[in-house]
């Protein structure tokens, strides 16, 4: 080792390494990358971060972030923009995400696409986009403006397809009703990842979709066609197709935890269930109001609303969904854990990058003390604010 290499010890903590928990181990990180996990009595010299308890794990990463620092990306569709979403978040725990942009103009969908390109290698946390409309079904809108939801043209799958090859990652959330399985093809041939969402699509036309290379599902039970006895509905063909993953708001408010709990024993463990925020402006700010496509959102008692009561995304960090998946939901930390950071990144296909504490990635950590509050971030190796 030489005089030249930096080498940090965590101690103090149980590990996660994204599959499995280590007691009374220490993490050696040189340089801002992993080297190893040893045993306590083990740890080779190097500065210390001596942890009180708790757990060190991967960052978190986030599938599905709307905004954050008092800023929604549809309002800042530039890299300024997706910096400050992505810098708040950082201090929340979530190392790497892709901002979304609710349904809007083809405009805002092109400059925010140029802006990721952008921030691709700049922005630190920075994995991608995921581009959450326009290609919705009405009938399941949720919060996003029927004025702008519209079916996909060639020009549109041409701007899709030419995005998913200039972006680390590019998700698209679609609906049968607006897009066909020719288009989804084309976009999974371009290497973007197809989530089917906001949707009323019946089982025979989510699997024509899942057939054509569309392998995930966005916000699963919340803005889709319901499990029923006769027609199973997207939940249904969500649950059924061990091979589409999907993403969940574990915030206590979307989704009831009798239902998380039906859907992974549904899916037959976590790995093809992950966590998502929905987070939207108010993530790491106190503000209690904000607009989408000049409608107010309230911030009112841990729920975002418009003004009818729809739900308008979540008011939750990726701390809080940990608690609700252990307390309310009844997971063990490490399977909760593994659905904040493996699921995501296999999700993303890049558990070769991230989602894991192995040798050679980088060192994106978090630490959750015994009440599972946030007790430090890293990124790279170096703390946070």
């Amino acid at each position: 080792m030489s005089a030249a290499t930096a080498v940090t010890v965590f101690t103090g903590a149980a590990v996660f390494d994204g599959d499995r928990l280590h007691e009374d181990a220490a993490l050696v990180v040189e340089d801002g990358r992993i080297t190893a996990i040893v045993p306590a009595a083990e740890a080779p010299d190097g500065a210390r971060v001596e942890l009180d308890g708790g757990t060190l794990a991967p960052g978190f990463i986030d599938i599905q972030v709307n905004g954050g620092a008092g800023i929604l990306l549809n309002d800042k569709p530039d890299v300024e923009g997706i910096a400050a979403i992505c810098a708040a978040h950082g201090r929340l725990g979530t190392t790497g995400l892709l901002p979304t942009l609710i349904t809007d103009t083809p405009q805002a969908t092109r400059a925010t696409i140029e802006a990721g390109v952008t921030a691709a290698g700049s922005v630190p946390g920075f994995l991608g986009l995921h581009l959450e409309g326009p290609h919705l079904d009405l009938r399941r809108k949720g919060a996003h403006d029927p004025r702008l939801i519209r079916p996909m043209t060639p020009d549109d799958l041409d701007m899709l397809c030419d995005a998913a090859a200039r972006l680390p990652a590019l998700v698209v959330t679609l609906a049968p009703a607006s897009a066909t399985a020719e288009q989804v093809a084309a976009l999974v041939e371009a290497r973007a990842i197809v989530s089917l969402g906001h949707s009323e699509a019946t089982l025979a036309e989510a699997r024509a979709l899942f057939g054509a290379g569309a392998r995930m599902v966005t916000h699963l039970f919340n803005a889709m066609s319901q499990l029923g006895n006769r027609e199973p509905g997207l939940v249904g063909a969500t649950l059924d197709d061990a091979g589409v993953s999907a993403g969940l708001i574990a915030d206590g408010i979307h989704v009831a935890p009798e239902s998380m709990r039906a859907a992974l024993a549904a899916k037959r463990g976590t790995d093809s269930v992950f966590l998502v925020t929905d987070a939207m402006a108010p993530a790491g700010t106190d503000i209690t109001e904000f607009t989408l496509n000049g409608r107010r959102i309230l911030r009112r008692d841990g729920r975002l609303t418009l003004e009818d009561g729809t739900l308008a995304g979540a008011d939750v960090d990726f701390p809080g969904v940990i608690r609700v998946m252990v307390r309310d939901v009844g997971l063990t930390l490490p399977e909760t854990l593994r659905m904040a950071t493996y699921a995501p990144a296999a999700a993303l296909r890049a558990t070769d990058r991230m989602g894991r504490l192995a040798p050679g990635l980088a060192a994106d950590l978090v630490h959750l003390d015994a009440d599972l509050a946030l007790g430090g971030v890293w990124r790279g190796g170096a703390p946070l604010d």
